[in-house]
């Protein structure tokens, strides 16, 4: 089978350690050789790997995708090393495995002769771009998950701020919240917290039970930060210059 890769190199990952394989295609008399060394997971053991395998002059490093442990090895490898990030599933189903060899070996092997796929990885700034939204997204739906869990709170109360406001945490139900929570419960005084058109709503929305108003505080703190505009609002990866539809990952108006 025609060799692709003269010099290649398979890495099995785990959580502590790697398993990395160095294979050397033979010429005439001379073998095929290999040889495997265990390497940390650490910042340090990773840089040294590639200071070893540039020695070695690899030309194709194979990586199998284990869990999250590949990622250090794939970050750092990448910018100096021809790295190749492969399914742990597609790369064992390759017919014409022995049971004694390696995984990193077998890794080794199939990449010297192009037997993988590739998987996709995205380049750096989309992959901090696409973190950020995966943050945002999971923040959001907590903030949702606990505005609604205050609703429930007030309701129980008796208090019908969501029927005289569409947002109870926007500008006027934060500040009828504060006033709540620091003691007030004149109806009259809360009614006159409100803004622009909740002005006109009914007064006596807001008069109710006060047993679990500080129930209602620790709600409302897990919540407010979520009503600040979103830090990672006006973040545009280096070199980025789509335009179009990208709104909810780029509103400057600091929405979420």
């Amino acid at each position: 089978m025609e060799v692709i890769h003269p010099r290649c190199a398979g890495i099995d990952v785990s959580k502590k350690d790697a398993k990395v394989c160095v294979r050397v295609q033979g010429r005439g008399r001379r073998g095929t050789s290999t040889t495997v060394s265990t390497w940390g997971s650490t910042t340090g053991e990773i840089l040294a790997l590639r200071e070893h395998l540039l020695a070695e002059r690899v030309s194709c490093v194979v990586i199998e995708s284990t869990s999250d442990y590949w990622k250090p090895f794939y970050y750092l490898l990448e910018g100096q090393l021809n790295v190749m990030l492969v399914n742990a599933k597609a790369a064992r189903n390759v017919p014409g495995r022995k049971t004694d060899v390696s995984d990193a070996a077998w890794l080794a092997d199939l990449g010297a002769h192009g037997l993988l796929r590739a998987s996709f990885v995205p380049p750096e700034p989309i992959r901090v771009l696409r973190d950020l939204t995966r943050a945002r997204t999971t923040i959001t739906r907590a903030r949702t998950k606990e505005i609604q869990r205050l609703e429930k709170l007030l309701e129980d109360t008796g208090i019908k701020l969501s029927a005289v406001a569409s947002n109870i945490v926007g500008v006027s139900g934060r500040a009828m919240l504060e006033a709540l929570i620091a003691g007030q419960r004149d109806s009259v005084v809360l009614a006159d917290l409100a803004k622009q058109r909740m002005r006109q709503k009914d007064p006596s929305a807001h008069r109710g039970a006060a047993r679990t108003v500080h129930r209602a505080s620790r709600l409302y703190g897990a919540v407010v930060f979520g009503s600040h505009r979103c830090p990672h609002r006006r973040y545009r990866p280096p070199g980025c210059t789509h335009r179009g539809g990208d709104r909810s990952l780029f509103d400057p108006s600091g929405s979420c």
